[in-house]
């Protein structure tokens, strides 16, 4: 074999020591190799994609332009190492350790309590250091941005950005601590218990407390690089890969003969769309040419009649630049200009827009661009070059459709790109409009631009072009070509909007789907550009001018203003804890989370950062392709030709049983659906893992039936377990006695768990007796470990599962780790090495399922009242290819339908529907939040039909007095009826009614609603056997405790609350004590840490286990009870008393008996209310969240700083589920959304801007350890506030235009629902194809 070519040195810095790598491949990435070649493991691997923040890095290189260092942020999976050349890296170790000195950055956001798995906080952490490394005392709108590239699936993002706000110039968040009011506490009489301010606390910590920020104690760039920068090596540098080869010249020449010479190769820059598509393509290009040190492509030339910027920069350049523009020359010479900046603040994150490059960006063509669409109407120019010299060709729709004759030579590259100043009478604008407002890809994007005569109205130039519409940006030619010539008035933009539709054709199965919707924006856009149009004209025309422009009704001036980005404000409330208390009792308290600070600094271990140990393997999984198909044959030989390659493990290796009959662990003869595992590549690498799998070739036959949907599932009567049914009174007798009788459906689509960190498993072989060590991220590692026992068919008591902690897991990490902990066991004891998995994003969100969607369909009778007399709900779950936790699903959903109503007449049916796509599993609320969307739809229709407001028919219909539920569980009301008041009250909730009222009156094309929610969330399992839990405390001779017990920490800080329990009962301070991991070696025979009741049940175990041996101790501390702790502890030891004590809590009481449909099924119940205000664009159905206010019943919190962490997470996680999160399966049963650019979960600019939360004092269980409530699940319904208060202002939009309400309600409501909702003239002008005709791009499946 011959040796490849010797490559150049790559000479780069990380965290100021010098990096020299003599192999370096152009395949590695800076995340693998730091995680890997460095070990620096506090970057975290997320995406993969540099979609979601988890893995940004600081770098800083010499900016020969400016002669400036700059510092800007990246995602490191993009970056390929070789691109680094002169560069300083700074990773989060490398600006503080626990160990060391912590940077105040680190220090803030963890005493914030702005992390809680901690999984994405050291990204969230280097975004904000760069932030201050370019920006000391930043504004709050560059917090904003600085932030809004990274993604939390656990807190809300509220406390992080108050850890980021503590650094901000002009902070505008609360006066409390200078006037001693504080600015949002509002209205409320006295009678309100949340008004007895003088034991309420609103400070969750003490600013005063943080160390201060000082700039010089920063890393300097390396003197040796600032050398390097300044005589730079003109020479081209060459690293050769083992499939790629990267080139990068010293000169612009040297590019110029390198292009020529190989015409094929793709300059790379930022990575930022190359990468992406060769991780998901697999696409290989053997050379790459990296432009990154040619000084030339970064020049920007002002001139008198427009801007050159190089094709080099970056996005975020090209912004800075932009905006010095506009700041310098008069409004009408920088019109493209403003409408670019207008694009460049929301595309991607900000991590993205400072490794994209102008140039990369307009030859990449995607055909959903931001900026191309304005720079086609800004008639911009491509200034190309070669060997063979210069040319210009205009950026237009040829060339953005690849024409050969518009396009770039093989041999040519852009050089640079002139935008031309605008002129007098020349208006543009952009617009756009994505499934959230920041970091998503756009739907439609477009650019408009018209020149009118001079002083009149009359059409000289017209340009419109959209991209999301097409293959490529779509100019419409035809359209404007007719429309010259015409005045700027009302029969022109009715003629504009019929000629759009004609040209910009969108066929019904067009890729991306969402065809209607994208129809509509067409036309919305262009009237939105014809109002905006026609306000410019009347600041420039003089009112005495004789002309007469048509006017604008004040009603469609709010159609003008986007909605601003703004940070969230709030107040978090919360008892504060007896007087009498202890200061050393941390209970009650908001103590930071035990691992708050390791988060901060990457020191904190998650699964995968464990190192490898010697001789590991890497698995990769190999999973079907076809919904429901035998399997012919599988051939493997090419696949372990491969190097590296190790083995492949089917189903024939399993020495023990294969999952269960239905459930196999590995597919046997059948696949059930896409995603479905078949087997597993075991390989030196991941990448010789990764390689393999693309050469396993299967052969399939399709088999019948094959089911997607609920309605197809409910047609071929394919379900996975017996109907569940609850009644209560005579349902039929009390629908002939009421006034009216409304029907209705409702679907919710399903939510992927998202947690940060994928699921990741490490499985070690011992040496002896069959054992096995597993390192997983679990929330259930007894399931694990029998699941292995099973499967290996070995003893349980051979292995030891061990989880240090989760990052992120919502029920997503309950059954599913046991499956892949299984398979990569099979592989540990065939190959008898260690071995390693990590799943992918996009196979994660493939194999593992979400949660599950729902069909309902209601029937409710009521008085014209509103009383509601009888309720009848059917419910049908899409619950995936196996049972799963689907049977439990649809129990507890029909268990917690009636939610806080009383209804005497009842009937609520489920059915688990069985179809061929990935089984759906557990997710935080289990069926409770999409169940009790249903109910909430009853109250609205009812409230339609009576011509009353939802909070009338909700107060009315609400349990008043202790009662009995319809499964016979008696309960009192009265803490749920003082949450709703509580929250009516806090909110000035009628007063704002008005207001939202008298808002629409005014306004046509935008809407307020506002939606008020009452909550009875029941916790825990059904059954008592779940309820029990231990724990293990040892007190060592020094005085130093160890606390173990059966829950696992995945964010929701239960170590932190356990430690606060010991710390109460043994009477010493939480210094003394420490939690190792959750480990089935010293609690065994745990169960889930799932149900809201992890902190309960283990709280009661742990203090059971301290009281046993507090009493062991009392003889010796009365002998001397003046003695230290130590002297006790040295006493007991002496005299033989045991320091270690087993704790145990048997569990609460619960059961249910279907059969009679009765029982206690839950210890009890967590009451809540929420209130949330929106304002909708009619236009366009985006939506703008003004503010939420919440009240949760946590009776006597743990920690309020945890618990209330909890509440505004699992909100914004619900306001998710009800707002953008979508996902998308093909009519062939292939999940399309399988990443961060598909799949939108909230970001940092989707939270309210007021976020007021309150936990209701003085409340008391006598049930729970300290009266304490489990909140981890609750909050999630609580999100449904603004999905009802989007329905409201659509309900407002619909009464003015006189729309018929048609009672199906569909979940998430997208801006795709919202604008189609709010039917007008434009949504009634789209061309609407027969469903019959096409294949669609996506099937709903709900």
């Amino acid at each position: 074999m011959s040796c490849p070519p010797k490559s150049d040195d790559l000479v780069f810095f990380v965290n100021g020591r010098k990096v020299i790598e003599r192999n370096a491949d152009p395949e590695v990435t800076l995340l693998n190799f730091l995680r890997k070649n460095l070990r620096l493991t506090g970057t975290k691997y997320a995406c993969g994609r540099g979609g979601c923040g988890a893995c940004t890095v600081m770098v800083s290189k010499h900016d020969p332009v400016s002669a400036k260092i700059r510092h800007f942020s990246i995602t490191a999976c993009l970056v390929p190492i070789c691109s680094l050349y002169g560069a300083a890296v700074t990773t989060v170790e490398g600006i503080g350790s626990i160990n060391t000195r912590l940077h105040p950055v680190q220090e803030r956001i963890a005493r914030s309590h702005g992390t809680q798995c901690g999984f994405c906080t050291p990204g969230m952490v280097m975004s904000m250091y760069t932030l201050l490394r370019n920006h000391l005392q930043p504004s709050e709108e560059q917090l904003m941005e600085a932030l809004g590239g990274n993604l939390c699936r656990c807190t809300g993002y509220r406390p992080i950005l108050e850890s980021g706000r503590t650094f901000c110039v002009e902070s505008t968040g609360c006066q409390k601590k200078r006037t001693g009011k504080c600015c949002l506490d509002l209205g409320g009489n006295d009678s309100s218990s949340l008004s007895r301010e003088s034991d309420i606390c609103t400070d969750l910590f003490v600013e005063e407390e943080f160390q201060p920020l000082d700039p010089t104690q920063e890393l300097i760039f390396p003197p040796e690089l600032l050398r390097m920068a300044k005589n730079p090596e003109k020479q081209t540098l060459t690293f050769h890969g083992e499939r790629v080869t990267w080139i990068s010249p010293g000169t612009l020449k040297d590019l110029l003969e390198l292009k020529a010479k190989h015409p094929e190769a793709p300059l790379v820059l930022g990575n930022t769309s190359l990468g992406p598509a060769m991780k998901s393509q697999g696409r290989v290009h053997p050379i790459l040419l990296s432009p990154a040190r040619i000084s030339e492509l970064s020049m920007v030339f002002k001139t008198s009649d427009g801007l050159t910027i190089g094709a080099g920069c970056s996005l975020a350049q090209v912004k800075d630049i932009l905006a010095e523009q506009v700041s310098e020359l008069p409004e009408e010479k920088t019109q493209t200009y403003r409408a670019l900046l207008k694009h460049l603040k929301s595309l991607a994150g900000q991590q993205i827009r400072n490794m994209a490059s102008l140039g990369g960006h307009v030859i990449s063509r995607h055909c959903y661009s931001d900026l191309n669409p304005i720079l086609v109407v800004g008639n911009a120019t491509l200034n190309l070059i070669s060997e063979e010299g210069t040319r210009q060709i205009p950026l237009n729709d040829h060339f953005l459709a690849g024409l050969a004759s518009a396009d770039l030579k093989p041999e040519e590259i852009l050089e640079s790109v002139y935008i031309p100043h605008s002129q007098k009478w020349e208006f543009v604008s952009a617009f756009r409009q994505a499934q959230c407002q920041q970091n998503a890809l756009a739907d439609v994007s477009a650019g408009m631009r018209v020149i009118l005569e001079e002083a009149t109205d009359t059409i000289k130039e017209l340009s419109l072009s959209y991209g999301g519409v097409g293959e490529a940006t779509i100019g419409a030619h035809k359209s404007c070509q007719q429309l010259i010539g015409r005045p700027w008035n009302e029969p022109m933009l009715e003629e504009a909007c019929r000629l759009l539709l004609e040209e910009v054709s969108l066929p019904g199965w067009a890729p991306g789907g969402r065809v209607e919707f994208k129809r509509t924006l067409v036309v919305s856009f262009f009237f939105k550009f014809y109002l905006e149009v026609l306000q410019e004209l009347k600041k420039l025309v003089k009112v005495s001018d004789s002309h007469h422009y048509p006017e604008i009704s004040d009603k469609f001036l709010s159609a003008l203003e986007d909605f601003p980005v703004t940070g969230p404000q709030g107040v978090q409330r919360y008892q504060s804890v007896d007087s009498h208390q202890s200061l050393q009792d941390p209970v009650g308290r908001p103590i930071m989370h035990l691992s708050g600070l390791k988060h901060a600094t990457g020191e904190a271990i998650f699964c995968d950062d464990i190192p490898m140990v010697d001789r590991e393997l890497f698995m990769v999984l190999v999973t079907s392709t076809k919904a429901h198909a035998k399997i012919i044959s599988i051939d493997l030989s090419e696949a372990l030709e491969l190097p590296g390659v190790v083995d492949v493990i089917t189903a024939e290796d399993i020495p023990g049983t294969n999952g269960a009959e239905d459930d196999k662990l590995l597919a046997v003869d059948e696949v059930l659906c896409v995603g479905q595992i078949i087997c597993a590549v075991v390989a030196e690498t991941d990448v010789q893992a990764k390689r393999a799998i693309e050469k396993i070739k299967i052969t399939y036959k399709d088999l019948e039936p094959i089911i997607f949907t609920i309605n197809d599932a409910i047609k071929h009567n394919s379900f996975l377990c017996p109907e569940k049914k609850l009644e209560q009174g005579n349902i039929e007798e009390a629908f002939e006695k009421v006034d009216q009788i409304v029907e209705g459906e409702v679907h919710v689509g399903g939510q992927e768990h998202f947690y940060m960190e994928t699921q990741r498993v490490i499985v070690i072989p011992k040496a002896e007796d069959k054992e096995l060590d597993i390192y997983v991220s679990t929330q259930d590692p007894a399931h694990v470990q029998k699941t292995v026992s099973s499967t290996l068919n070995i003893p349980i008591n051979r292995i030891t599962c061990h989880v240090k902690r989760v990052g992120g897991g919502f029920g997503g990490k309950v059954g599913r780790p046991a499956v892949f902990g299984a398979i990569a066991a099979v592989g540990a004891i065939k190959t008898g090495r260690p071995i390693r998995l990590v799943l992918d994003r996009e196979d994660d969100m493939l194999i593992t399922g979400g949660r599950h969607p729902l069909f309902g369909k209601y029937k409710v009778g009521f008085m014209n009242n509103g009383r509601i007399k009888a309720l009848d709900i059917e419910c049908f779950i899409n619950g995936g290819c196996t049972l799963d936790d689907s049977e439990q699903v649809t129990e507890f959903l029909i268990l917690k339908l009636e939610n806080a109503y009383k209804i005497r007449n009842l009937r609520f049916r489920g059915r688990a529907c069985m179809t061929n796509l990935p089984s759906n599993t557990a997710f935080r609320g289990f069926g409770f939040p999409q169940g009790t969307l249903i109910t909430e739809s009853c109250i609205t229709a009812v409230a339609a039909k009576c011509g009353l407001l939802p909070e009338e028919i909700r107060e009315k219909n609400m349990y008043k007095t202790v009662d009995k539920t319809i499964y016979k569980q008696a309960f009192s009301p009265e803490t749920l009826i003082r949450c709703w008041n509580e929250c009516l009250d806090k909110s000035s909730f009628h007063s704002r009614r008005i207001q939202v009222e008298e808002f629409n009156k005014k306004n046509y094309w935008k809407k307020k609603g506002i939606a008020i929610i009452p909550m009875k969330f029941s916790v825990g399992f059904a059954a008592t056997s779940y309820h029990q839990a231990a724990a293990l405390v040892h007190i060592y001779t020094d005085g130093s405790v160890l606390v173990t017990h059966g829950g696992n920490e995945l964010g929701q800080g239960i170590h932190t609350k356990m430690l606060q329990v010991a710390s109460r009962e043994l009477k010493l301070p939480m210094s003394y004590m420490h939690i190792c991991e959750t480990s089935t070696a010293t609690v065994p025979n745990t169960i889930a840490t799932a149900a809201s009741i992890g902190s309960d049940v283990n709280g009661k175990a742990v203090q059971n286990a301290c009281q046993i041996l507090l009493k062991r101790l009392e003889p010796i501390i009365k002998k001397n009870p003046g003695g230290t702790w130590e002297d006790w502890i040295e006493a007991a030891f002496e005299q033989r008393i045991s320091l270690s004590a087993t704790g145990y809590f048997r569990g609460y009481k619960a059961d249910m008996d279907w059969e009679k449909g009765e029982g206690d099924p839950f210890p009890y119940y967590v009451y809540g209310a929420a209130c949330s205000e929106v304002e909708i664009d009619c236009l366009t159905g985006a939506h703008k969240k003004i503010r939420t206010d919440i009240i949760m019943d946590a009776c006597c919190s743990l920690n309020p700083a945890i618990d209330i962490g909890q509440v505004e997470g699992s909100f914004i996680q619900g306001m998710g589920l009800y707002t953008t999160e979508e996902l998308k399966y093909s009519p062939e049963g292939v999940l399309y959304s399988r990443g961060p650019d598909e799949y939108k979960i909230p970001t940092i600019t989707d939270v309210p801007e007021e976020f007021n939360v309150s936990l209701l004092p003085s409340s008391r269980t006598p049930l729970t350890i300290y009266s304490s409530k489990g909140l981890g699940e609750s909050g999630m319904f609580l999100g449904s506030s603004v999905f009802f208060a989007i329905t409201d202002a659509v309900a407002a939009a619909c009464k003015e235009r006189d729309i018929v309400e048609d009672f199906i309600v569909k979940s998430p409501a997208t801006p795709e629902q919202v604008r189609m909702a709010c039917a007008d003239r434009f949504t009634e002008m789209i061309p609407r194809d027969d469903p019959k005709t096409f294949k669609p791009w996506s099937i709903p499946i709900a």
